[in-house]
């Protein structure tokens, strides 16, 4: 039964994956068509972009009919915040990131560009708000990676006790032709899930320590992306969409010398304290990160495959953003 439920994950992750393509592609064309009209714009061609675009013809045509409304919604909105988008003095170009910038911290998926004075960027998600998802194992520096503080060795020592055995049954099973699957596993819970988890907090912990002020801030920097952008989240089932102001750099809702912002987009503030890092009631593969500043982050530990391998992925949430962030609902047409 295990397993049938983790291909039907996995199955959906891949659909999610070509949704989220092509409402980007739906976002970057109707910037386009927005302002074509009156403002000297391009659409550029790209691997990104072909992908996109061949994901978005491939969906039935009402679906894309869906997708250009959720866009259509979101620009609304952006609109009002980004007079920039409307200057008619300079010539913009509209343009898809490859994933690899997610990866490195900048989550944008499409950027508006107008040289080297000004971008804006949009974060674009079709029915889901998850942030980054990061994966654990006994060679990941999560540390390292994360905030540029490495991990100790006590904390590779509680991590390899799980991932070295999960190494040795992949690569034997590999061996014998038979990749092993997770659902041979008695309590993946019990024995993998709560022991890394553990040794995450216990290890988060001892850098907020050693840092004092700093784990909180990068943690949100981390997750959220290294640059200010626009959170665009399209809702199939109640026709609206959602935009939420990620601004902590203050470099969003920029005047122009002719017009200003019908709406101030707020600059947020970073955490600088973690008031609780633990398991969420009753659960055994989700820990909750609360912070000040109104931060509140869920951290869900999984396989994502349903081969046995030795690292494991985080589905993580915020499930509270600062009360100053300006989050806005358009309706679709």
């Amino acid at each position: 039964m295990e397993y049938f439920q983790t291909h039907f994950i996995m199955t959906k992750s891949g659909k999610q994956t070509k949704t989220g393509k092509a409402f980007e592609y739906a976002c970057a064309f109707v910037l386009y068509e927005k302002y074509k009209e009156y403002v000297t714009v391009t659409l550029e061609e790209s691997l990104q972009m072909h992908t996109a675009r061949t994901a978005f013809e491939n969906l039935p045509e009402t679906e894309q009919n869906k997708y250009i409304l959720g866009a259509k919604a979101a620009i609304r909105i952006i609109d009002r915040l980004e007079p920039k988008l409307a200057m008619t003095t300079t010539p913009m170009s509209i343009c898809l990131q490859t994933d690899s910038k997610g990866i490195a911290g900048d989550v944008r998926d499409v950027l508006c560009v107008r040289g080297y004075e000004w971008e804006v960027g949009l974060s674009c998600k079709h029915n889901h708000e998850a942030v980054k998802h990061s994966r654990l194992s006994d060679t990941i520096n999560f540390g390292h990676d994360w905030f540029g503080k490495p991990c100790s060795g006590e904390y590779f020592e509680d991590v390899c006790k799980v991932f070295t055995p999960l190494r040795k049954l992949r690569d034997e099973s590999k061996v014998n032709g038979m990749p092993a699957l997770w659902s041979a596993i008695g309590d993946k819970e019990k024995d993998c899930y709560v022991p890394v988890l553990q040794a995450f907090i216990k290890e988060l912990k001892r850098l907020d320590a050693e840092y004092p002020g700093e784990i909180p801030a990068l943690l949100i920097r981390y997750l959220i992306g290294t640059n200010d952008f626009y959170k665009v989240i399209m809702n199939d089932q109640k026709k609206f969409t959602q935009i939420e102001s990620i601004n902590i750099n203050g470099t969003l809702n920029q005047a122009d010398k002719k017009k200003k912002a019908l709406i101030d987009v707020p600059v947020l503030k970073l955490p600088s304290k973690f008031y609780e890092i633990g398991f969420k009631d009753g659960s055994k593969n989700t820990i909750v990160v609360v912070c000040d500043q109104g931060w509140n982050v869920s951290m869900r530990i999984h396989n994502a495959s349903s081969k046995v391998e030795p690292s494991l992925k985080f589905d993580v949430q915020l499930i509270a953003m600062p009360s100053s962030i300006l989050t806005q609902i358009e309706p679709w047409e």
